[in-house]
């Protein structure tokens, strides 16, 4: 993935976004194999609070620091699951009229998506299983875990 956007966006003057909190891992990895100039910013977003679907309720927690106005935007994120909030995300960011804004995602989950999204960089494909690990939460536990993994619940 580092490969393509650093010769998709060689010459050109690219922001990274990363969608907090999950995204941190996911943009430190994959920063280290990019090999041209780029710059940083972040956006936190809810839609799970402690549960394993999303809300629908989407609330910007934290909004950027710099202006995208003629950037080049690339969204990182680390998994996409219903598209909500990556949706909501991108009206956001559009209306700020960066060059051009698309997406690089860890996991994408293509068979639970209520709103398609038009990814560039995809890591992997998965099934609807809830995971966590790599940055991936399950009521703020379990980020730093170094593996991806699927949450399986306690019947009991």
């Amino acid at each position: 993935m580092g490969k393509a956007i650093s010769a998709d966006y060689a010459g050109r003057d690219l922001l990274m976004i990363a969608v907090l909190k999950g995204a941190f891992i996911t943009l430190a990895d994959l920063a280290r194999h990019i090999e041209i100039p780029v710059e940083f910013d972040f956006m936190a977003v809810s839609s799970y609070g402690a549960a394993t679907k999303t809300s629908g309720v989407v609330r910007i927690l934290k909004d950027l620091d710099q202006e995208i106005a003629g950037r080049d935007v690339l969204i990182v994120e680390d998994i996409i699951d219903s598209g909500l909030t990556l949706n909501y995300l991108l009206k956001s960011l559009r209306v700020r009229h960066p060059e051009s804004l698309e997406i690089a995602a860890l996991l994408v989950k293509k068979d639970t998506q209520r709103i398609p999204i038009d990814v560039k960089y995809t890591g992997f494909e998965i099934g609807p299983e809830f995971v966590i690990g790599y940055g991936l939460d399950y009521a703020g536990k379990y980020r730093n875990l170094p593996h991806i993994a699927v949450m399986v619940e306690d019947d009991e």
